[in-house]
């Protein structure tokens, strides 16, 4: 019982962080009906950012995560404006070989800057090591990275549904010629979720260096895992992306504990079954939250 405890608990903290990741990847997918697969590579420029910050120039581990947000939201900006902007009205073949090439390009860069190994960080020392609860020695980084997505999921959830931000945001998926009729500018309103998105994705990358691991494969390696969590929460839906990365992250975690010669293709099991439970995703498509 304490071990499957365990799992569950490690689980649960490695479905946080692909929340973290996804999350920015779902609303963009659901406001815009815009495929971005180059979303990953938000997440390892968040991770290298990281690696910058605390080996070249000495900031805390805690100190460096605004900035790496503030960072990544920022650049999302720049290539929202650049490249992804033209793209918008164009076919799902042209956004998805666009977004591909940029994660070859960025896959490129990051081995010529960095090489192709993994890229350790060391974690604070009020971070390390197990804390007993309950006889279950847990992680206290796992419980930091929770506590983390516990925060975060409010905030999102809040905006959405209690600022007038928010408001714009949900009349832009759910009505998007009547939300500009009505004087809401939803391009604006999709270039700030964008990079709300894409800075979530740049901080989930950097809490993750410890979990997921940063090389330059980063973006492919886990596109698959990206997208099956939009796909099973259902674009737009912030509630539904975290439900979805919950459980995928516990199947994942199980499968390979339970059977480590095929324990990969759980997830891909557990999305099947999800997918026919619930085709319109887990909350269904009536709204952003």
């Amino acid at each position: 019982m304490l071990n499957f405890l365990g799992i569950l608990f490690d689980g649960l903290a490695y479905g946080t962080l692909l929340f973290l990741i996804s999350v920015g990847l779902s609303v963009t997918l659901g406001l815009m009906g815009f495929i971005n697969l180059a979303h990953g590579v938000f997440a390892m420029v968040g991770g290298y950012l990281l690696v910058v910050l605390m080996g070249r120039f000495g900031m805390g581990f805690v100190a460096s995560l605004p900035i790496i947000f503030v960072v990544v939201a920022l650049a999302s900006l720049v290539l929202e404006r650049t490249l992804y902007r033209p793209l918008y009205k164009s076919s799902h073949l042209d956004q998805v070989l666009m977004t591909v090439g940029i994660i070859f390009v960025a896959v490129a860069g990051a081995t010529y800057f960095w090489g192709a190994g993994q890229q350790p960080v060391a974690i604070p020392d009020w971070m390390s090591g197990q804390l007993p609860v309950a006889g279950l020695d847990l992680s206290r980084y796992r419980l930091f990275l929770m506590g983390v997505g516990a925060i975060i999921t409010l905030l999102l959830v809040f905006g959405l549904e209690r600022t007038r931000f928010g408001a714009r945001v949900r009349a832009s998926v759910e009505r998007h010629r009547t939300a500009e009729a009505m004087g809401i500018h939803v391009e604006r309103v999709f270039q700030l979720t964008f990079a709300i998105g894409s800075g979530l994705a740049g901080l989930g990358g950097a809490l993750g260096v410890n979990v997921l691991g940063l090389d330059p494969g980063f973006p492919l390696k886990f596109l698959v895992y990206f997208l099956l969590i939009v796909v099973v929460g259902g674009p737009g839906k912030v509630i539904g992306t975290l439900l979805a990365a919950l459980l995928l992250g516990v199947a994942d975690t199980a499968g390979k504990y339970y059977v480590p010669e095929t324990g990969a293709f759980v997830i891909y099991i557990a999305m099947i079954v999800l997918l026919l439970l619930f085709p319109n995703g887990l909350l269904g498509r009536s709204k952003v939250i």
